[in-house]
């Protein structure tokens, strides 16, 4: 292979063909399964587009009570499970017990567990790990599911042992982070998933990507930034200082969007909504940062993606900041699993290559420097 051949970051490179989603980076679309992601989050809600990203069409009543059943059935986790994450350490990042109670569920299913069944199973199950964490980490009481509850109502219960007023908002935010085509978590999973192993190997590589900060780690990293300005009258400055020693500014710039991300869209208009009757914590100051970095790389096409303002709506829902990733993965897990399966169907695990720019034809040579001959 010549380096003209490399294609760094897998930039452009198509590695499997599916009906699932569709992004138009020119255009700011996105599309599930044919219906265009403002629609859905008008009319629909996350149980529905589950069924619709996992079998490729929305419900019918009798569909409808089946994925709402399976999904609210599933939620307990193993008892010795929870009183291990009693042992964690409190100061454990959310996204790792996440990862580790993940893994750990592996053990208590069956080999051949690469199934929908499975799917559904630990997409019901994602909230509950979550929401336990949220309560053993602050000294609470756990809350257990209750099944009369809807998928995004039943996690709000269990985390904060009410029903906020903003569950409905809170669902469709799940629907615009369920999906988003051949992105690095989705990526790593098929990845995992083509050396058929087991579905809980395959979710545990996903959020394990999912985690970084150039990832579904970002909207953390948003409001950390925002905190640290601290001051509309300050974002000037701190933009600038970051171009001048080429840091990235968390929350903007897409891998596929050149336009303005439609997700981001949508939440600024939400937050702009709920900004009109109350307070929102630092919602002027991003909206400085908008308009200072959309000014700066006005030739670039740089906007504000799905990161930048999903940390501030969850913070304004008492979400603490920790644990905004694991909201992302807990709605991302249908878009993986769905990637997963229809891989298999027509699978081949992936290898790609290396260009190697490392030495050759090195004779060995013993600590004394004595050349060993073979």
């Amino acid at each position: 292979m010549k380096k003209e051949d490399l294609k760094h970051g897998l930039e452009g490179v198509a590695v499997a063909i599916s009906s699932i989603s569709y992004v138009d980076g020119e255009k700011g679309k996105l599309v599930y399964r044919g219906f265009e992601i403002e629609d859905l989050v008008e009319n629909s809600y996350f149980e529905e587009v589950a069924y619709l990203i996992w079998f490729g069409s929305l419900p019918n009543e009798n569909e409808e009570d089946f994925i709402k059943s399976m999904l609210s059935k599933k939620r307990n986790l193993p008892e010795n499970i929870v009183e291990m994450m009693r042992l964690f350490p409190e100061n454990a990042h959310p996204m790792a017990v996440l990862r580790s109670v993940v893994s750990m569920l592996g053990m208590y299913s069956k080999e051949d567990n690469s199934t929908l069944e499975n799917a559904i199973n630990l997409t019901a199950k994602i909230p509950t790990i979550i929401a336990y964490w949220y309560r053993i980490k602050n000294n609470l009481p756990i809350i257990y599911p209750e099944e009369h509850l809807n998928h995004s109502e039943n996690f709000l219960y269990m985390m904060f042992g009410e029903l906020p007023e903003y569950s409905k908002c809170f669902d469709k935010a799940l629907i615009l982070h369920m999906e988003q085509g051949m992105n690095a978590s989705t990526f790593a999973s098929t990845v995992t998933s083509s050396t058929l192993s087991d579905i809980y190997s395959v979710i545990t590589t996903a959020i394990g990507t999912l985690k970084g900060p150039l990832h579904g780690g970002a909207n953390e990293k948003v409001l950390e930034m925002l905190e640290e300005i601290g001051d509309i009258e300050k974002v000037p400055e701190y933009i600038d200082n970051l171009i001048r020693n080429k840091k990235k500014i968390m929350g903007f710039g897409h891998r596929i969007y050149k336009t303005y991300d439609p997700r981001a869209k949508i939440l600024k208009k939400w937050v702009q909504e709920i900004s009109a009757h109350e307070k929102v914590d630092f919602f002027d100051i991003a909206l400085k940062v908008e308009d200072v970095v959309v000014e700066r790389f006005k030739d670039k096409n740089i906007y504000p993606n799905v990161d930048f303002y999903s940390g501030i709506l969850y913070n304004h829902f008492g979400i603490p900041k920790e644990f905004f990733t694991t909201i992302f993965a807990m709605a991302r897990i249908v878009g993986w699993t769905a990637h997963a399966m229809e891989y298999r169907k027509n699978n081949r695990i992936f290898r790609p290559r290396s260009i190697y720019n490392g030495p050759k034809d090195l004779k060995y040579k013993d600590m004394k420097g004595v050349e060993i001959n073979g």
